[in-house]
């Protein structure tokens, strides 16, 4: 998720994981990630926000860079909520726990003595 042109990619295949997708929304930083890796036959998607959680691979780890102009001292500085893109980050935190869940409601098995 954020893939970037693959900073983590490449760490975690130098250390010998196998990568099986990517999320990236910047055409130019797409285009970098696909020259310099092969992606073919793998999950991809360009908007996190267009992303149903059930939707991703069913995998051991999932890495993610947020993008932090939002709060960074170098930024303007909005915050994680009122920030664009820092905000981000509570899409993969939607994507996650959808694909935890499998789409259902865990909160109403909770409450109900279902779980």
């Amino acid at each position: 998720m954020f893939a970037g042109i693959g900073g983590f990619r490449s760490g975690l295949e130098k250390a010998g994981h196998e990568c099986v997708g990517y999320i990236e929304w910047d055409k130019y930083a797409r285009k970098s990630y696909q020259a310099i890796y092969n992606t073919e036959g793998e999950f991809t998607a360009n908007d996190i926000r267009e992303v149903k959680g059930i939707e991703l691979p069913d995998v051991d780890l999932w890495t993610f860079g947020s993008p932090c102009q939002d709060i960074s001292i170098a930024g303007k500085q909005k915050g994680i909520v009122k920030g664009g893109r820092s905000s981000m980050f509570f899409e993969v935190i939607r994507c996650l726990k959808e694909r935890i869940r499998g789409g259902e409601d865990v909160t109403y098995h909770t409450y109900h003595g279902e779980c």
